[in-house]
């Protein structure tokens, strides 16, 4: 017998005791799964409450608390059981605890949520403890818990099963806290500066904002084909036309049907603003404190650790040119090549494979992300971008070539990516039909031009700077998260036969 079988054995085993001991339990008190159960305090709050209480004290006060049954020592006489907060031991023995309650003992396994009610006393040792008197089963288990110590070893079986990756790792439980205090800091943060939270739709069709593979799927009852969205780009632009506000924002799930990696997911979140009459380094500063923020809140201060790194969000972050930072990496001056093919040129004879269609900026900004996207691990803003891979941005004065456009990058990661956007009618028009062209010289027949976000451009949108900035990614950085799969609950995986 194999490892796996013997342990499918043993579990099966443990399964079919506490089966058992179900039916046992229904016979003794009826129902083993109330409705509810009414706790006066959580286990954090009994631990705040009593925090001054002297070892080897008893008190006089009656607490009901409840939880899951984590570990459990003599017999059931000690145990410790878990709720969301924290955990707190329990004491039953004939001098304190009813019969009846004492009689439950022997079906309470490991992994069963029980309701206590009892004394609160501080032992010798200094623990805190509850000295029941009577006990509620709440929930019996059918299924044994991880091992207590080890948690869940198995990578897949983590991310399939994370109720009990959490339920055993204190590690993955406080970073899923911590995400939701990043999501509630930045929605905290927007708002207080004077920014107006916006939902756009999810299913839409006629995607864009990006280019990205979409999902595709079909409404019945409208006959229509439908997209999940790949960015809500130009649905918050129509509210910037509508004058709805003069600051939006959204923190919005995106879809795209791409690759897995460990800093890729299929559905994502991002965080993504249009503020009306700023202009992308006005962007710039809002990341920079909205980062130094986020980093404040988690860790105390704007530096913290990621894996062996030390990273520091106190701003102000590095802001650097692309064709200057090429241009410091390689020698290549692309300001002073003037065509596509000299580019393609200068970017063969320095030993890059580019395409032999590519253009000046596309020359550009692979070599950028060859040669120096990975060197950024402090946070830096990498300024004008090529214009003809940025089709919402203005262009740079005196640089036609170049846009009014950053990406944020930290750890060799790009984390935010940003515009003066382009407010121009008939200009973001010519860019579009130009990337339309594009898409379906790539074999992107379903890419349509949204006439109806053009439409909306034609009444007036008044000049604005927009971010985007990758939800998940930050949350990797803040969280010393090397994987994207450990900071969101349920990731994307493969079918458990493959």
């Amino acid at each position: 017998m194999n490892d796996k079988t013997e342990a499918s054995a043993l579990s099966s085993d443990a399964t079919e005791v506490r089966r058992q001991k179900l039916k046992l339990l229904r016979e003794q008190i009826g129902d083993v799964y109330p409705a509810h159960f009414h706790r006066t305090l959580t286990n954090a709050e009994l631990a705040a409450k009593y925090e001054g209480l002297e070892p080897d004290t008893e008190t006089t006060d009656a607490v009901t608390v409840a939880g899951r049954v984590y570990s459990s020592r003599n017999s059931g006489m000690f145990m410790d059981i878990h709720d969301a907060s924290g955990k707190i031991q329990i004491f039953s023995h004939k001098d304190v605890t009813s019969e009846e309650a004492r009689s439950l003992l022997p079906m309470i396994d490991l992994g069963d949520i029980i309701g206590v009610t009892g004394v609160v006393r501080r032992t010798k040792r200094g623990e805190l403890t509850i000295n029941a008197q009577q006990i509620t089963m709440l929930t019996k288990t059918l299924l044994p818990m991880p091992e207590k110590w080890h948690g869940v070893s198995d990578i897949e079986l983590r991310y399939r099963k994370r109720h009990l990756d959490i339920m055993t790792n204190e590690e993955s439980k406080l970073r899923f806290q911590q995400r939701s205090r990043i999501v509630s800091g930045i929605r905290r943060f927007m708002e207080n500066d004077s920014f107006m939270e916006v939902e756009t739709p999810m299913l839409q069709s006629v995607y864009g904002g990006a280019t990205a593979e979409p999902f595709k799927t079909h409404h019945n009852t409208l006959k229509l084909d439908m997209y999940l969205r790949i960015a809500p780009e130009l649905y918050l632009k129509r509210t910037l036309v509508s004058a709805l506000a003069d600051k939006v924002f959204e923190i919005n799930r995106n879809f795209r049907n791409e690759g897995v990696s460990t800093r890729h997911n299929p559905e994502f979140t991002m965080m993504e603003c249009y503020w009306a009459y700023a202009d992308y380094e006005d962007m710039m500063d809002l990341v920079e404190r909205l980062f130094s923020t986020l980093a404040m809140s988690i860790h105390g201060s704007t530096e913290f650790a990621f894996g062996d790194k030390q990273i520091s969000f106190k701003g102000p972050f590095r802001r650097v040119p692309m064709p200057d930072a090429v241009k410091e990496a390689t020698g290549i001056d692309f300001l002073a090549i003037k065509t596509d093919e000299e580019a393609r040129a200068a970017a063969k004879a320095a030993g890059f494979a580019v395409e032999k269609d590519a253009t000046w900026g596309e020359c550009l900004a692979f070599i950028f992300e060859e040669k120096v996207e990975g060197t950024l691990i402090q946070p830096a803003h990498v300024t004008h971008f090529p214009k003809d891979i940025s089709p919402f941005a203005k262009e740079v004065p005196g640089e036609p070539r170049l846009v009014e456009r950053f990406e944020t990058y930290c750890n060799a990661w790009e984390l935010g990516n940003a515009f003066s956007e382009l407010n121009d009618p008939e200009e973001q028009r010519a860019r579009m039909v130009e990337q339309l062209e594009q898409a379906h010289a790539r074999g992107e027949k379903q890419k349509e031009l949204d006439e109806e976000f053009l439409d909306a451009i034609d009444q007036g949108m008044p000049p604005a700077g927009g971010l985007g900035i990758g939800v998940d990614r930050l949350i990797m950085l803040l969280t010393n998260s090397p994987s994207i799969r450990d900071i969101i609950l349920f990731p994307a995986r493969r079918n458990k036969a493959d």
